[in-house]
């Protein structure tokens, strides 16, 4: 305990124990890293004061912090007051993934849960793959808004290889932490006005088929349970009786904790829930009926399913567990909900996300790493391994070159040789043209010879027919006169039959001549 200038100071020593006040004067007290002078002193003992209790708080942040009285009423109690209503001017958000099978009453049981209608196109078995459909509403109560999205498993267990069934669900959370991680890492960072689209409770649906759990229900549920909060809820629980129900319930609750699989606890360390939650923890998995049908039981229109043997009410917590669920998941445990998603799966992804890109926290002598340090050993890392690649591909490069100049010298020598083959087949092609064409000439100038010799013999032949015709003429002439002078002489054949005659006969003597 010390005092400065009149005021009663407790202090905390090294080891966490403290001196007991000398005094308690005040109603209040807080928590301070400074020395609140309670009354006048010197400016230098003021100074000296400040500038040690800067330099404790630079080099150890809540190790010798102090208790201070306060005189009276400040006002720093009104912070609550003050976030309240800082968070229903934002509004809540709240994201909700129902997983199961086609026709569990997913769709059902949410219009039941916050007491709407919602708008939704009924899904068929027939889809070939898992899709998530998300929907985003805006809901209004009292004053407070909530931004509800609903995101539904589309498709899922309608396959008849389901092995394959978590990859969509897994892949769409991942995609969301990744869009807040990706959000938080910029430079201008808006997340008071970033939807934050992060699963916040997952409810998986279970078939009622009073058994146990199929093996798609157990590898799914393995597969989120580190990344999302689950709430398993038995569908459509009217289909089994309660014995039956209770022994379900245990079965299932077995099988999760003998696989592994960690579900969503409510939590238990906050005194005014402890209680209702740690019931609550020994009632899972809810087992639910979904109606939006209202009738009327008594003097009272509650939600209920008729049925020929009976009504079964869906707000009377001895046909069914909705009420638990409700209250479990909207009334009480809202906001645990979302900083679990925020404190423990966001930040276990995020973990993960940035050791894989280099950073950590210590490096190996355990020392603190601060971001700049990180970031110039990664980019350090970066650049060497970025010259590397560069090496190799230049390396690469080379050696792609020097194949490629071996190619096309192996072409190049390829084409010569074609070259020289057809330079050779035409060198012989044009001998054996050549030796052709003289062949032919050869026939041309005995042919041109044979045909003057035939002219000749022709001129020749034409000649001695040119005389003979004039003798035989004369003769023929001379032989008619004698003839018509002789009484029943017969008539000489004409002159155009003797001139055909002479012709045929040149005919056969330039024949005669080509022949020889």
């Amino acid at each position: 305990m010390g005092e400065v200038g009149g005021g009663v100071v407790e202090l905390r020593d090294s080891s966490g124990g403290r001196s007991p006040p000398s005094t308690q004067r005040s109603r209040s007290s807080a928590v301070s890293c400074a020395v609140a002078p309670v009354s006048a002193a010197p400016v230098a003992a003021l100074a000296e004061a400040g500038a040690m209790a800067a330099t404790d708080i630079a080099r150890q942040v809540g190790e010798g912090c102090r208790t201070v009285p306060l005189a009276g009423h400040v006002g720093f109690d009104s912070l609550p007051d003050q976030l309240v209503n800082q968070s229903i001017s934002q509004g809540f958000c709240f994201n909700i993934l129902c997983v199961g099978e086609t026709g569990l009453g997913k769709s059902t049981l949410m219009d039941t849960l916050f007491n709407t209608k919602f708008e939704g196109e009924p899904a068929t078995h027939t889809q070939p793959g898992v899709q998530l459909r998300s929907n985003t509403y805006d809901l209004q109560e009292s004053n407070v808004g909530l931004k509800l999205t609903i995101v539904s498993t589309v498709g899922f267990g309608d396959q008849i290889n389901k092995e394959d069934s978590y990859k969509p669900i897994v892949e769409f959370i991942d995609a969301q932490f990744e869009a807040y991680l990706q959000e938080e890492l910029k430079i201008r960072r808006v997340l008071h006005t970033y939807h934050d689209s992060r699963i916040h409770a997952c409810l998986y649906f279970i078939a009622p088929t009073g058994h146990s759990l199929k093996s798609l229900d157990l590898v799914t549920m393995k597969k989120l349970d580190s990344k999302v909060n689950i709430i398993p809820i038995i569908a459509k629980s009217d289909a089994i009786s309660k014995s039956e129900l209770t022994k379900f319930k245990i079965k299932i609750t077995s099988e999760l904790v003998s696989n592994g699989v960690q579900i969503y606890q409510f939590p238990t360390d906050d005194e005014l829930v402890a209680e209702i939650n740690g019931t609550m923890n020994a009632h899972l998995p809810f087992a639910v009926i979904g109606s939006t049908e209202e009738l009327k039981i008594g003097n009272k229109m509650m939600k209920a399913r008729q049925y020929p043997w009976g009504t079964v009410q869906v707000e009377n917590e001895a046909h069914c567990d909705f009420v638990k669920l409700r209250e479990m998941l909207i009334r009480v445990n809202m906001e645990d909900l979302r900083e679990q998603t925020h404190s423990r799966h966001y930040e276990l992804y995020r973990r993960c996300k940035l050791e894989e890109m280099g950073f950590k926290d210590t490096d190996p002598d355990s020392k603190p790493f601060s971001l700049q340090e990180t970031y110039e050993a990664k980019r350090n890392e970066f650049l060497g391994e970025l010259q590397k690649k560069e090496e190799e591909m230049r390396q690469m490069f080379v050696q792609r070159v020097k194949e490629k100049e071996a190619e096309l010298k192996e072409a190049e020598k390829e084409l010569h040789e074609k070259f020289d083959r057809l330079k050779k087949l035409h060198q012989d092609e044009k001998k054996k043209l050549e030796d052709k064409k003289k062949s032919l000439d050869d026939e041309v100038n005995a042919f041109k010879q044979r045909k003057t010799a035939a002219e000749l013999l022709q001129s020749q032949g034409s000649q001695a027919g040119g005389s003979q015709t004039l003798k035989r003429d004369k003769e023929k002439k001379k032989s008619k006169v004698v003839h018509l002078s002789m009484p029943g002489a017969p008539l000489a054949p004409p002159a155009s039959v003797l001139t055909a005659a002479a012709n045929r006969v040149h005919v056969l003597l330039l024949k005669a001549a080509t022949w020889s």
